[in-house]
């Protein structure tokens, strides 16, 4: 059996959050709660977030509100880790965003609260 790829993306906090990783199109069963990064893979393989966000793993990655801003900030996979606590998946969510400010727009497509 294949090994999982993950890797860790790293909070504003400077907590670690291990991520698998998932190349798209990729769809999750429903009931699935966890913290979902949509990202693509620079040449040199850094990876940059493009979207960020919190829920239920086979709603929010499958049929994503964004999706089309996803696919036009050139999303090629989504890590996933799963979180059964909302508070804290928001908390993460606000942590990586905090620390990843490229994936509000108009470099990704994560919108700030109150504009």
């Amino acid at each position: 059996m294949a090994e999982m790829v993950s890797h860790v993306w790293v909070g504003a906090s400077g907590r670690e959050y291990r991520y698998f990783v998932y190349a798209l199109p990729y769809g999750f069963k429903g009931g699935q709660d966890g913290n979902y990064i949509f990202a693509r893979q620079e040449p040199e393989g850094k990876w940059v977030p493009v979207y960020i966000g919190q829920g239920d793993l086979g709603d929010r990655v499958g049929n994503h509100h964004r999706a089309e801003c996803i696919r036009r900030k050139g999303a090629t996979h989504v890590h996933a880790r799963l979180n059964a606590s909302e508070a804290d998946r928001r908390e993460e969510e606000g942590d990586l965003l905090a620390a990843h400010p490229e994936a509000y727009v108009p470099a990704g497509c994560n919108e700030k609260e109150g504009g």
